[in-house]
């Protein structure tokens, strides 16, 4: 089940809403258990058999949480090390062992392959139990002595399968202590729709021209296909990724919580740097917060600091993926990275910035091909039709270019901070109209957003979210 689907809109949420608030908010123990249950429902749906996996993560953080709270320092060792290592050992057969295995019997090693289903969104929640014992560990969170509180952290099912990944700390008040409003749902609303819409017009439009193009073979891509093929699939995978986490804001609004925001149109960066501030905020924060500090972070000599940049790109591109193409996709950035930091940083700062931006644009671009493409392989071969190595001209760039002209023009400008430009400039006039403008047009555009979104559901048009396979 996704947030993009009929089932979920119809069914699914109309439900929780019935269940949640037809309880009085002072049975807030029961309000949190329906919650609980429809949300492992809800992973149940989209889960197949792996609902004891993530009540299996829970109970390891859970005890986790316990003995990392204890007054004892070999306990809290154990709690710590104990969660990281089952946590991690769960993630690591489910997520690598196939690829671990195909590796060795490429060289040559009497290895069999198993094969595995990977379970949705276990990269997700295991990263955010995870984060809670280790907050736990430093003092940085108080341990949570109920676990179905515990169980309602990790499996609350707006960020369950997709992310944000929440800290424990921004919501650990809101568990036992949030307030549900009138103005609080409809701004939820209101941001769940425009997420919708984000989703079903732009994300699946562009994912219809990628998948065209990177179902062809590359060795005789025409460059112009080649382009428009990876300018499809960054406006995509931006859309698609950012369009659940408005959902799951959204969602998460509807019933007291306040997720933090994920992007910031990382689109309009002008560097590498600037642009990973930007992207995915929430993984990025991670990694920095729990593996590139806890290493020695920039507070050390150059060639220790490279180690550790090293460490969390590669952990990143392989938490996306166990395939070299996501190994080589988190290289790529690791060495943009480095040369930023210690090579042509200062340059680029002093330059213009549509210097800046065409050039960080153009390392996102070739840095979803690898993300996009099937096999290291492939990637190569695409990225080569890029440079001219493919075949002849066609005309697949003059379809995809006016079959679907509308989309591409909205999505060019709904990846700038057209949005906020507008708002500042509604919140300067002083005037009555602009103050119906700021409360009225969201809500008007998100109600035409859905029944857009409605149409295309009706229709069939409907592509599963990118990061499920994460």
């Amino acid at each position: 089940m996704v947030f993009s689907s009929l089932v979920f809109l119809l069914f699914f949420l109309p439900a929780l809403f019935v269940c949640y608030f037809c309880v009085p908010k002072r049975a807030r123990w029961l309000r949190n258990a329906i919650l609980l249950a429809f949300s492992l429902f809800f992973y149940r749906c989209g889960g197949a058999d792996y609902l004891p996996l993530l009540l299996a993560s829970i109970l390891i953080n859970y005890l986790g949480g316990l003995l990392a709270a204890s007054d004892r320092p070999a306990v809290r060792k154990l709690g710590l090390w104990g969660a990281v290592a089952l946590g991690l050992g769960l993630l690591g057969w489910f997520k690598y062992a196939g690829f671990a295995a195909a590796n060795l019997k490429a060289l040559g090693l009497p290895v069999a392959v198993p094969e595995i289903v990977l379970p949705i969104g276990i990269s997700f929640f295991t990263f955010q139990g995870l984060s809670y014992v280790i907050d736990v560990y430093w003092g940085h969170a108080k341990c949570q002595k109920n676990p179905l509180y515990v169980a309602l952290y990790v499996a609350l099912f707006p960020q369950l399968v997709a992310g944000p990944i929440v800290r424990y700390t921004t919501v650990e008040e809101e568990i036992t202590c949030r307030k549900e409003s009138l103005h609080e749902f409809s701004q939820g609303v209101v941001r769940f729709l425009f997420g919708l819409g984000k989703k079903m017009l732009l994300a699946n439009t562009m994912g219809e021209i990628a998948d065209g193009i990177f179902a062809q073979v590359p060795e005789t891509m025409a460059v112009a296909t080649a382009w428009v093929g990876a300018l499809a699939y960054t406006l995509q995978i931006y859309f698609d990724f950012s369009a659940y986490s408005d959902m799951a804001i959204g969602l998460g609004r509807m019933f007291g919580f306040h997720f933090l925001e994920n992007f910031n149109y990382p689109y309009i960066s002008c560097s590498v740097t600037e642009f990973w501030r930007r992207w995915h905020i929430s993984l990025s924060s991670w990694f920095r917060d729990y593996v590139y500090i806890p290493l020695g972070g920039s507070r050390c000599s150059r060639g220790r600091n490279m180690v550790n940049l090293t460490a969390v790109w590669l952990l990143t591109g392989l938490w996306h993926g166990s395939s070299w193409n996501f190994v080589l996709w988190g290289a790529w950035f690791l060495v943009l990275l480095l040369g930023e930091k210690y090579l042509w940083g200062g340059g680029l700062s002093r330059a213009p910035a549509p210097v800046g931006w065409l050039y960080a644009m153009l390392a996102a671009v070739l840095g979803w091909v690898l993300f996009r493409s099937p096999s290291l392989s492939y990637a190569l071969n695409f990225l080569g039709a890029m440079v001219g190595r493919g075949g002849p001209a066609d005309g697949q760039v003059v379809y995809y270019v006016l079959e679907y002209w509308p989309e591409w023009i909205v999505a060019l400008i709904a990846m700038l901070p057209v949005k906020v430009w507008l708002q500042s400039w509604l919140e300067r006039r002083t005037n009555r109209l602009a103050g119906l403008a700021l409360d009225w047009c969201p809500k008007f555009i998100a109600l035409g957003l859905l029944g857009l979104s409605y149409l295309k559901l009706v229709t069939g048009s409907f592509n599963p979210f990118i990061y499920f396979q994460f």
